[in-house]
């Protein structure tokens, strides 16, 4: 073995289509080969027959705000909070993140707007100076209601790190809300609204999508395609709604709500993503379609862990012992090569000659996924 190599043996090796045991050979942060059998190499490390996963891709997650403000009022200092994010992101076997970070909210008292530019300008600091374990990369969440969301897209959107963007409304009685029974129950409980304080917010909200929406999203998918960023849907619950999606060339159907929206996506060649929490708690805490239901129909292409980083590795596993779930390669590819394809990631999310050595080693506990050692460009992280 040369002094630059790294050799991990007596491990369970998660391929494209087959779990086979054997060596991986590690050079300059890429997989240089991948051998059949063990390896009686002293320096090599010996996997104990866990499995090796590539490691975790996530395109959406907004788990850094809870670092940026962990209580109400209270702002942490930008670089540690990035880092104390981007620690989680290791742990939990995430490799690349696209940190979501809104532009645009219905509450004009969040401090989603207010750390706005302090986040981007933390994942810069982190990502450059060498600081950070894992890639991160941005992913711009743009409610399409707000009245200011063009303009601030249109300051970011050269950002070197920016590489997805998705277009969202919130607004009531459409989409997520189509409820407003639903609607009313969720921001009493988030807001503290009353019943007139309330009523008022949805007629403003209601006006407000009614005057920016179609517009900020035309110009905001215009942009992504003259800059090459991929694009996501939020939300689409009618076909009316997916065909709007395919207008804009979208490539990504985040979080489809009906089995509707997930089947008229996945026929056009959209990958749908849907929420890994969905999956570890049986259901969606908005009352729409569950996961589960789309990976016994073939649909669900894509898992992110949304706002629970740990859930990510958790559902891969849980969809893998499902009945009519898929195997467990086709799960791990759901968090590692589909989302790299989703958006034009070539040098990752496999395990495979030649590519990035990013890998997680797994040891299943009780049927529990725990990690034991993760690698981001052959660098171990964690």
């Amino acid at each position: 073995m040369r002094a630059n190599e790294q050799v991990l043996t007596n491990a369970r090796l998660v391929l494209d289509d087959a779990i086979v045991r054997g060596s991986l050979v590690i050079q300059a942060g890429r997989i240089k080969a991948i051998e059949q059998g063990n390896t009686a190499l002293p320096s090599a490390i010996d996997c104990e027959g866990d499995l090796l996963i590539p490691g975790l891709i996530e395109l959406h997650t907004d788990n850094m705000e809870k670092y940026f403000q962990p209580r109400p009022k209270v702002s942490w200092p930008s670089r540690s909070a990035a880092l104390a994010h981007d620690a989680q992101m290791a742990a939990s076997g995430i490799t690349t993140v696209f940190d979501a970070v809104s532009i645009g909210d219905v509450d004009d008292q969040s401090m989603r707007q207010e750390a706005l530019y302090q986040m981007v300008e933390a994942l810069a600091d982190i990502n450059r100076s060498g600081m950070a374990r894992v890639d991160h990369r941005l992913h711009l969440r743009c409610e399409v209601c707000h009245p200011d969301t063009l303009a601030r897209f249109q300051s970011l959107a050269d950002t070197p790190e920016l590489g997805l963007v998705s277009l969202m409304d919130h607004s009531p009685g459409q989409r997520q809300f189509a409820s407003l029974d639903a609607y009313r129950v969720y921001y009493k409980g988030k807001h503290g609204f009353d019943d007139a304080s309330l009523d008022a917010f949805i007629e403003r909200q209601q006006g407000f999508s009614a005057q920016y929406s179609s517009a900020y999203r035309k110009a905001i998918a215009q942009a992504c395609h003259e800059r090459g960023l991929a694009l996501a849907s939020h939300d689409d619950a009618t076909i009316e709604h997916v065909a709007e999606s395919l207008e804009y060339g979208t490539q990504v159907a985040e979080f489809p709500t009906t089995l509707e929206a997930a089947h008229a996506s996945h026929h056009h060649g959209m990958a749908v993503m849907m929420g890994a929490p969905n999956v570890v708690r049986g259901g969606s805490h908005s009352g729409n379609i569950a996961a589960s239901e789309l990976v016994r129909l073939g649909m669900l292409d894509i898992l992110s862990s949304d706002y629970y980083p740990a859930a990510l590795l958790d559902a891969v596993f849980l969809i893998s012992k499902m009945e009519d779930g898929y195997d467990l390669p086709r799960a791990v590819a759901s968090a590692s090569r589909k989302p790299a394809e989703a958006v034009g990631f070539n040098d990752r999310g496999r395990i495979a000659e030649g590519l990035r050595a990013d890998l997680i080693r797994v040891r299943e506990v009780d049927s529990h996924p725990l990690v034991q050692r993760v690698w981001c460009a052959g660098k171990q992280v964690y």
